[in-house]
Formats: structure tokens, C-alpha cells, sequence
């Protein structure tokens, strides 16, 4: 992100509508969301079933957030009972793709940070010398 003297001055004040949407992509359940939805549109109940672990609540406040900042698209259907699709925007699917690049890289490298985990924890094991 390229930072303008404008932010430099104001304090980063600018940035924050920037860090915010970094901040509802990156978020726990909307990289879960959005890396769903590139799969194929869902509807509520079974996008809460293919991500697994997430609360009804917090699944909708997802959605919201992500539907508000234009990477969501919820289409609802006037049929009883009510349908209602979740799926991605042009926008979103450009989001989803990088966040399942972090996704797939940390799959990928998973044994290298559990081994680092691994030699930090066992430093901090380690007597102070001295």
C-alpha cells in the first residue's frame, strides 16, 4: 500500500478505511467465507456446515460486513419457504483469490512453522545462561 504525504501528516488516519476492509477479508470467518464462495454460491445453512465451527451470529455478521463493502452479493428469493444464495461479487472473487493464496501457502508451509514453533519454544525452555 502506498502511503501519500496526506496520510504522513494526518497520522495514518486516511488509511484506516483501508486497514478496516483488510481487516473484514482477513478476518477469520471472511477468509472462510470468502474462500467458500469460490467454490460455488450457498445458501446460510449450508455455507455454516462447509466452514465448520462458526456460529449462526457471527456466520450473518460476516456476511453483512462483506456484503456492505461489496464482496458479497445475498440474493433473496420471494418463495416460501424464504431462499436465500450468498456468492461472490467480481470484487469479492478477486479478494478470495489472494486470501486463498495466504490460505494454500499456509497449508503448504505448515511443517516449517510448526518447526520454528517447536525451536522457539524450546529456547525459551532453556535456563538463562548467565
Amino acid at each position: 500500500m502506498v502511503v501519500s504525504e496526506r496520510d504522513r501528516r494526518d497520522g495514518g488516519e486516511a488509511l484506516c478505511p483501508h486497514r478496516l476492509v483488510l481487516e473484514h477479508v482477513t478476518s477469520r470467518w471472511g477468509v472462510l467465507v470468502l474462500t467458500r464462495l469460490l467454490e460455488r454460491p450457498y445458501r446460510f445453512s449450508a455455507l455454516r456446515r462447509a466452514i465448520g465451527g462458526v456460529s449462526e451470529k457471527m456466520l450473518a455478521q460476516t456476511l453483512r460486513t462483506l456484503e456492505r463493502d461489496g464482496l458479497v452479493h445475498r440474493d433473496a428469493k420471494p418463495v416460501i419457504p424464504p431462499r436465500v444464495d450468498y456468492s461472490l461479487t467480481g470484487l469479492g472473487r478477486e479478494a478470495a483469490e489472494q486470501v486463498r493464496g495466504l490460505a494454500l501457502w499456509t497449508e503448504r508451509r505448515m511443517p516449517a512453522v510448526q518447526q520454528a514453533r517447536a525451536a522457539y519454544d524450546a529456547a525459551r525452555r532453556q535456563p538463562e545462561q548467565g
